[in-house]
């Protein structure tokens, strides 16, 4: 049995990105670990929306079955303006908590600075003398609505491995059904019919009928 972290920036991102690895890391018996960076605020959201995306979380952390979910409580489409060191620190801490053998985090290359941010600090902390010790494997996961609309550039998203999910497709889909509140219609990213194009063509790269990318961030072999 392995113990799982994913990291989302905000709610959604760990569906869109890996939620298939999610369901097939739950069926395998593994600890999976939901770690939430921000969260929505007033009055940007109004205390209806924020109630419902609340309710959203609880749905989603129920239909995976998480071993535990962390909230870091830091306020959504601001993590760029706050100073680093307030993200790294509970970032940091939320790590070596969890004590994970393996890290699912967001792409740092993601057009959405919260994402970029988030992605810095999950790797900074993963300085074998700070809380990645023991951390086998790190991989970055690409978020329709964000990965994709990213420019062209040395931090692009390319994929280095794949994982087959066509067993576990309609339940990422289902899963995704739960976020109603961030679902937009064709042609955007967050709905059902581009997460399972998105993820047949991921499975053609790899010649399965579905699959999602990954870029291996870290590997360590016994």
């Amino acid at each position: 049995m392995s113990r799982v972290l994913v990291c989302s920036a905000h709610p959604d991102d760990e569906t869109l990105g890996c939620g298939g690895a999610i369901l097939l890391h739950a069926q395998a018996g593994d600890e999976v670990v939901w770690l939430i960076a921000t969260e929505s605020w007033s009055p940007r959201w109004d205390p209806d929306m924020i109630a419902r995306k609340e309710a959203e979380i609880a749905a989603v952390a129920d239909y995976y079955g998480f071993a535990e979910v962390v909230r870091l409580g830091l306020p959504a489409s601001r993590l760029d303006e706050l100073s680093f060191g307030e993200v790294l620190d509970p970032v940091g801490r939320a790590i070596a908590e969890a004590a994970p053998d393996e890290i699912y985090t967001v792409h740092g290359g993601d057009v959405h600075g919260d994402h970029q941010v988030l992605a810095e600090a999950v790797w900074r902390s993963l300085k074998p003398f700070r809380s990645g010790h023991g951390v086998r494997r790190v991989l970055s996961y690409e978020t329709l609505s964000s990965t994709d609309q990213a420019a062209a550039s040395a931090r692009s998203f390319r994929p280095t491995m794949f994982r087959d999910i066509t067993s576990v497709i309609d339940g990422k889909i289902e899963a995704m059904a739960l976020y109603a509140s961030e679902h937009l219609p064709v042609p955007a990213g967050r709905n059902a019919e581009s997460i399972r194009a998105l993820a047949r063509v991921r499975g053609a790269a790899a010649g399965v009928p579905y699959a999602e990318a990954f870029m291996l961030l870290r590997q360590v072999d016994a």
